[in-house]
């Protein structure tokens, strides 16, 4: 912890910042939904602040995701993730695709998708 971030703060941040984008849901937004600045938002997702018990429950509920989604793929060690985070264009990709009202569009959009990246393997 030479920064003196904790391993598993920077990871549960990460996962914050993941989760909000997928949700399409910019910094702003969620720093409106909690009472604080966007700046706050960077820093718990930076992990440079840490986040109590009551915080996390509001940010679950502001994105709209179990509690325990905040955690997936975090350990106790704060070693790396189980799953890698998303890279710029998977979180444009998530963004759009939570924009999407219709299920049965997704479900089509899926199945190409599926489609394609198996032509291509």
């Amino acid at each position: 912890m030479a920064n003196g971030k904790h391993p598993v703060d920077v990871a549960v941040g990460g996962r914050v910042r993941e989760l909000r984008i997928r949700a399409g849901m910019s910094q702003t937004k969620l720093g409106e939904a909690l009472g604080v600045s966007f700046q706050q938002i960077q820093k718990y997702e930076n992990g440079a602040n840490r986040m109590g018990a009551s915080r996390l429950v509001q940010i679950a509920t502001a994105l709209n995701v179990p509690l325990a989604h905040l955690f997936v793929g975090v350990s106790p060690q704060g070693e790396e993730p189980e799953t890698a985070p998303l890279d710029k264009e998977a979180s444009k990709v998530a963004r759009d695709w939570a924009a999407i009202p219709d299920q049965n569009m997704r479900d089509t959009l899926r199945k190409v998708v599926k489609s394609m990246a198996r032509a291509e393997a």
